[in-house]
């Protein structure tokens, strides 16, 4: 048996609940900045993390847990490592073992989802399967592990749920006053909730109150108090505005929005979390004139002009880049491979990503439409040793992808970028590309067939070069 190391103590603590698509790094971290104790990701269910790999982000100072198609599916930072609750879905005490194992040298605690009103979490006999997964985690991890439950349809189903979970050694539970079909508008059992608190020994953190009680942070003890729990975790209050932690109260929405986008933009958040972030902050301003550029928003740069950011994002990814940069010139050294010549080569830190594009739109065409409609010769891939060689001017994309197919279309975006062309991406104008139909197979813009180079003087003159090697990259999931 393995002896928990219980660092994170739940009594009187602010806590950031786990909510889907909101609790991502940059949210925890203004959690943070405004007060709260601990937060909790978002539900990460056992079945996709226990798919990741582990990988240290040199360039964004994080760990990221990458799926095999690349996507970071967990994020952290060592400023939230004490404090981070990582909470999972499961139905399998082997698989949640497994996940919790993956996890816990970067995170404070583990967290089971046990209240989650949605289907996966409904259909799990939690009477049958809580005790064995709960003490599986307890004595098979060194971080605390807690859970979070909704309350049954009788108080004494609840009171005999709560004893059986308290028996398996957990650090706390949390406790949502509403049965599994309740929503926000019914009320919250505070009674509930305060019959577990006057039962149990563990601390019994209350969530809930959102809609009926937390308004403003003077609230959140009143709420405590009123169910008589060791600790209180805000979801939709938080969600709304983070500063509700703040004891100095409320800032200022547009405050918060600003810092919040840093953030994203520091720590390379998806563009849709984040706009889906600030749409739950501006609510019922959705209609307004920011509003209304936040909902045509297409990318990150589009959200941060639409907040007066523009020039915070090109400084934060010029930063950025060049870090990449950096880092895959140390790494070239450290694996001793030969330095290639790339005199009066365009070296950028790029990565193509697809879901940043239309459907059957990518760099490579938009660049093959471009070269046709400038009467230029189609652009040439070659791969030489893991190196891409595309026929164009000189240029190299940084860090390396995972692919041949992926470092083609990075190298089509490093040249699209260095004449100032449209690339294709979402929210971008390319009528002409967008009427076109999918190229025929004999006109595939990747083709290895050769073309006859463009005459000297035009931009088409010299090799194009992108880095690019099928190996997998240390820098896997930027």
């Amino acid at each position: 048996m393995i002896l928990n190391s219980l660092s994170l103590c739940y009594h009187n603590k602010l806590i950031l609940a786990p909510m889907v698509r909101v609790g991502t790094l940059p949210m925890r971290l203004l959690a943070l900045d405004y007060g709260a104790d601990i937060v909790y990701c978002e539900e990460l269910i056992d079945l996709k993390m226990i798919q990741c790999k582990r990988v240290v982000n040199e360039v964004l100072s994080t760990v990221d847990f990458v799926a095999p198609d690349d996507r970071v599916v967990f994020r952290t930072c060592e400023r939230e490592q004490n404090r981070v609750v990582f909470q999972m879905g499961t139905s399998d005490a082997e698989r949640a073992l497994a996940v919790a194992r993956l996890v816990e040298n970067d995170v404070a605690g583990i967290d089971v989802n046990m209240g989650c009103p949605k289907e996966y979490s409904t259909k799990v006999n939690w009477f049958l399967y809580t005790p064995n997964i709960l003490s599986t985690l307890v004595k098979g991890i060194r971080r605390p592990v807690t859970c979070k439950i909704r309350i049954l349809p009788s108080l004494e189903d609840t009171l005999s749920l709560v004893k059986r979970i308290e028996r398996t050694g957990i650090a706390a539970i949390a406790v949502h006053g509403r049965k599994r079909e309740e929503r926000p508008q019914h009320p919250v059992s505070c009674e509930v909730i305060k019959a577990i608190a006057d039962t149990l020994s563990i601390p019994v953190i209350a969530n809930g109150g959102s809609h009926d009680h937390i308004q403003r942070y003077s609230d959140i003890e009143d709420f405590r108090q009123a169910t008589a729990a060791s600790s209180v975790m805000v979801a939709r209050a938080a969600m709304w505005n983070p500063s509700i932690f703040l004891k100095e109260g409320l800032r200022p929405l547009e405050e918060v929005m600003q810092k919040y986008i840093r953030y994203a933009v520091q720590y390379d958040n998806h563009y849709t979390n984040t706009k889906y972030c600030l749409c739950q902050m501006l609510r019922e301003q959705l209609e307004s004139p920011q509003g209304r550029l936040l909902h045509a928003a297409q990318s990150s740069r589009e959200i941060c002009e639409a907040f007066g950011l523009g020039a915070f994002y090109e400084e934060t990814t010029q930063e950025l880049d060049a870090q990449r940069a950096k880092l895959s010139a140390r790494t070239s050294e450290e694996t001793g491979e030969p330095a290639e010549d790339t005199s009066g080569v365009i070296k950028m830190a790029v990565k193509f990503d697809r879901r940043a594009y239309p459907a059957q739109i990518t760099p490579k065409m938009c660049l093959l439409e471009w070269c046709r409609r400038e009467k230029l010769a189609q652009p040439v891939y070659e791969t030489v040793s893991s190196w891409l060689w595309p026929a164009l001017q000189p240029a190299m994309a940084l860090p390396w992808d995972k692919s041949k197919k992926l470092a083609e279309q990075a190298a089509a975006i490093v040249c699209l970028r260095s004449q100032g062309l449209p690339e294709g991406r979402l929210g971008e104008e390319s009528p002409s590309l967008h009427k076109r139909k999918r190229e025929a197979p004999d006109q595939d813009p990747g083709g290895p067939r050769a073309q006859e180079l463009a005459q000297p003087g035009e931009l088409c003159k010299k090799p194009f070069v992108a880095l690019g090697s099928g190996e997998e990259s240390p820098l896997e999931g930027w």
